[in-house]
């Protein structure tokens, strides 16, 4: 399985903003079919905050290798909790947390 999401949230003047690097191979149809393995990238991905959708995100085979994603929303407090979770293309999924700081 994958390693964990590394997650940084970090809350200022009321908004947060979030780094996070996926650790996936996001092989795509091109990669896959020279290297004779099959295709697998990251499909979807949703971050929140108690239980409520902070970011949602539909990708494609176009995000490079262990993808880095920066976004910023408002609505939180220092403490809470972020979790994110993608779900690849072979319908693997992962969720990683983080206290927003």
């Amino acid at each position: 399985m994958a390693k964990k999401t590394r997650i940084k949230a970090k809350l200022k003047k009321g908004v947060v903003t979030v780094k996070a690097m996926a650790s996936h191979a996001m092989m795509s149809y091109d990669e896959a079919k020279k290297k004779k393995k099959s295709a697998n990238f990251i499909t979807y991905l949703v971050a929140k905050v108690n239980g409520q959708i902070v970011y949602e995100l539909s990708s494609s085979q176009f995000l490079s290798k262990n993808p880095y994603m920066k976004f910023k929303f408002t609505g939180a407090n220092k403490g809470d909790k972020l979790s994110l979770t993608w779900t690849d293309l072979s319908g693997a999924s992962q969720t990683s947390t983080a206290k927003i700081k």
